[in-house]
């Protein structure tokens, strides 16, 4: 671990797109020089489609979130931002999941998941609620 909680690096910023608008922003990133890496359909609380991109040969990607309903926290945000797609999330790497849970909830962060879950790529994630930093904050251990 590198630190307590054991942040490793910044997994991905995740950008809000609007329904329909997921392929035409894939193409602007592409164009800058991004390179599609994984795609994948989540359900359950999440409802969105996803598009994680890598630049540079990584490690730090931007994951486009389409919602798919209108019950996705991401169109309620959208909802919020007139309308407009935008920032999402900020999200953090760290080899052990449960200790950046348990590291963060003793030093008194507001944690949205009562514990870990899946995530999407067959990561394990939680989320920190925006009172606790001023944004969203996605900590992501990777598959394995």
């Amino acid at each position: 671990m590198h630190g307590v909680p054991g942040f490793q690096f910044i997994d991905h910023i995740a950008i809000a797109v609007k329904r329909g608008e997921l392929e035409t922003q894939v193409e602007r990133y592409v164009s800058l020089g991004y390179r599609e890496i994984h795609r994948e359909v989540v359900l359950g609380t999440d409802q969105v489609r996803e598009v994680l991109l890598e630049v540079g040969g990584g490690p730090n990607c931007v994951q486009l979130l389409e919602p798919l309903s209108d019950d996705s926290p991401v169109q309620k945000l959208i909802d919020r931002n007139g309308g407009r797609g935008g920032f999402a999330h900020f999200a953090l790497r760290v080899a052990d999941i449960h200790a950046a849970f348990d590291a963060l909830k003793q030093r008194g962060f507001e944690i949205i998941d009562k514990a870990p879950r899946p995530g999407s790529r067959g990561t394990t994630v939680f989320f920190v609620h925006p009172k606790s930093l001023g944004y969203l904050l996605e900590v992501v251990q990777a598959p394995g």
